[in-house]
């Protein structure tokens, strides 16, 4: 049997060959010797039946060949009787009486003899003998969740010369192309690997015509989006067997690049028929400089990732370890290395995003480096441009996106001096960008900001730096000289301003002066010419009123009575409130010790004064008076009367 294999063992120093089976194959051992053992049994038990019709009397000999034949026939249908379980499918093979295969043809349609189309289901089958019919029971074929089930035909209508991979089962036709007897006959089936792929799931399937190779499914990480890159299907249009259509943008059902990626997610996609290129939409940083920072290499950007691997273990399903197509993987599981065929792309250490800077030359020769970062950003619907353009968004791009920044920068120095584009940094950064992104915008790339940073170093433009230092120095030396002179000149200015101000308001105060002056000698005249006016007829009421008096009691009773009127109203003393008479002695003085007269009207003097004085107010300093002297004349009278 074809599942028999041999295991070589070296033990002691000499080598020994023991045949080994698989599980599967023990099985179909024991059920193909069960089914020849009760064959056996039955011809054995029908022949020694048979034997005693000879010897037995009339009445039992029918009863013996009733037996003998009965036997016979018990065995033969029990020997042909097979047992499917509900988690397996039987595979059958025919080894006689059956014609010969023809046309290369591996899996028999009708009736010939090898693997058989058709597949037994869960069940008790009848009538297949042992030395007619192997059956073999296989576990169904499962996906699991996350994996999707890559299917090879070994049989089938051959490919068209241009195709590498059977087109895709109808949607509704799907279930009835994994039937074989279906997919070899009315189905028209291809050889070979299929587009088609088989979902999470369990599925009944012949397993000699279809090889299932479970593999990851395919995951489109977040910050990236997917283009396929389909190997299959139809030419598109205008283009001819042998044309490269790697880099042509097609619909769906073509050869070449889809124009619709595919967003974060898992995509039980056909890694054999469908390359995907895995595209980042993030923002990156391209930096052209002389110096190398860990913080600027930016591991954390997408540019640095691998978008797929080339080998992933595939988990075989439905066919025996021994299948020459497979091998030991390094966990111990039988598996097949399988190219799920994504985009290939260099390790992480080739492409980084880090970039020697950019050397410019300027219109007066100066030659120096400049340090420049470049930010952009893929967005989803051109993700399949770049691809078909650059095919991915790592060699290819950055070779790209480099060529075209120094060619910008290049182009914008040799117009301007070295002097100028220090200054006008950010002049030569929009112009940089708007050529750039014009540039770029063509293999699908959006650049979004051009950051100029370091201009030159100390060896190529440190004379000249120095020299415009110096050169700024003195001009802002100047300027501020210049301003100081401002600054007094518009001191002198703001002083002399402030004074004519201060001159202005005392005119202006003066001028009202002289205005409130008027009207105040408007108003003391207007006053007097009233108190006037008023005096003069209260003098001409007193004078008639006097005349009216006069003519009645008199003049002089009249003028008398008027002089008491006013010592009335004005409180006016007519007789005096201390009265000093001196009297003189024959020395000349007088009582109170003082010459005469005079010394008699000092002491009345003071008198009145403590008399008039408020009781809160003090005493006057008497003045020094001159000595007395005698006077001549008669000594005043002891009567104090002059």
């Amino acid at each position: 049997m074809s599942a028999l294999r041999f295991s070589v063992w070296r033990s002691r120093g000499s080598w020994a060959v023991y045949p080994s089976l698989n599980p599967a194959t023990t099985d179909t051992i024991g059920r193909y010797f069960v089914a020849m053992l009760t064959l056996f049994v039955a011809v054995i038990l029908a022949a020694l039946l048979a034997a005693l019709t000879v010897r037995a009397p009339g009445p039992l000999k029918a009863l013996c060949v009733i037996a003998a034949i009965v036997v016979l026939a018990a065995g033969l249908v029990l020997s042909s009787v097979r047992f499917v379980a509900a988690d397996e499918v039987g595979i059958i093979k025919k080894n006689a009486l059956g014609s010969q295969l023809t046309d290369g043809r591996i899996i028999a349609t009708d009736g010939q003899m090898g693997i058989q189309a058709d597949v037994l289901p869960p069940g008790w089958h009848f009538g297949y003998w042992p030395f007619i019919y192997e059956v073999k029971a296989v576990e169904l074929v499962e996906i699991r969740s996350d994996e999707v089930g890559l299917i090879e035909a070994i049989d089938g209508a051959a490919l068209d010369s241009e195709q590498l991979f059977a087109p895709e089962f109808a949607p509704g036709e799907f279930q009835q192309m994994l039937d074989a007897r279906h997919f070899l006959t009315a189905g028209n089936g291809r050889k070979g690997t299929q587009a088609s792929v088989l979902t999470p799931g369990k599925y009944r399937i012949n397993t000699e015509l279809f090889r299932i190779n479970a593999v990851p499914q395919t995951e489109v990480p977040a910050g990236s989006v997917a283009v396929l890159r389909t190997n299959y299907g139809k030419l598109p249009s205008g283009a001819k067997a042998g044309d490269d259509l790697t880099n042509r943008l097609v619909i769906d059902g073509e050869m070449g690049v889809q124009t619709k990626p595919l967003a974060p997610g898992k995509y039980p996609i056909n890694p054999r028929a469908v390359t995907v290129t895995l595209i980042s939409t993030v923002d990156t940083v391209v930096q052209y400089t002389a110096t190398v920072t860990a913080a600027d290499l930016g591991r954390d950007s997408t540019i640095d990732r691998v978008s797929g691997g080339s080998n992933v273990a595939a988990r075989n399903i439905g066919r025996p370890a021994s299948d020459s197509r497979s091998r030991p993987t390094s966990e111990g599981a039988v598996g097949q290395q399988t190219n799920t065929n994504f985009q290939q792309l260099p390790p992480d250490s080739a492409v980084t995003n880090e970039e020697r800077e950019i050397t410019v030359r300027t219109a007066d020769g100066f030659t120096f480096p400049v340090d420049v970062r470049v930010e952009y950003r893929i967005q989803p619907a051109n993700a399949p441009i770049v691809v078909s353009r650059l095919r991915d968004d790592r060699v290819a791009l950055r070779r790209k996106l480099d060529s075209v920044v120094r060619a910008a920068f290049r182009n914008g120095a040799e117009k301007v001096r070295a002097l100028d584009y220090v200054q006008q940094r950010s002049q030569q950064e929009e112009q940089s960008l708007r050529s750039i992104a014009l540039e770029m915008k063509d293999v699908g790339i959006d650049i979004s900001a051009v950051r100029i940073g370091n201009v030159g170093d100390e060896q190529s433009l440190g004379t000249l730096l120095k020299t415009q230092t110096d050169r700024e120095l003195a001009k802002q030396e100047q300027l501020t000289f210049q301003e100081q002179q401002r600054a007094a000149e518009q001191k002198k200015q703001l002083t002399k301003s402030q004074q004519e101000a201060e001159e202005e308001r005392k005119l202006a105060t003066a001028a009202y002066q002289v205005k409130i002056a008027e009207e105040d000698k408007k108003r003391i005249v207007i006053a007097a010419t009233a108190d006037a006016e008023t005096i003069r007829i209260k003098a001409e009421a007193q004078a008639k009123a006097f005349q009216l008096v006069a003519m009645e009691i008199g003049k002089a009773n009249a003028a008398l009575i008027e002089v008491l009127k006013i010592v009335g109203e004005r409180n006016i003393q007519i007789t005096p409130r201390v009265m000093v008479t001196s009297t003189g002695n024959a020395s000349g003085t007088s009582a109170t010790g003082l010459a005469g007269p005079e010394g008699a009207a000092l002491v009345g003097t003071m008198l009145d004064s403590m008399i008039s004085r408020t009781p809160d107010e003090p005493a006057p300093r008497p003045a020094p008076s001159p000595a007395p002297s005698p006077a001549p004349g008669p000594a005043p009278s002891p009567a104090g009367t002059p």
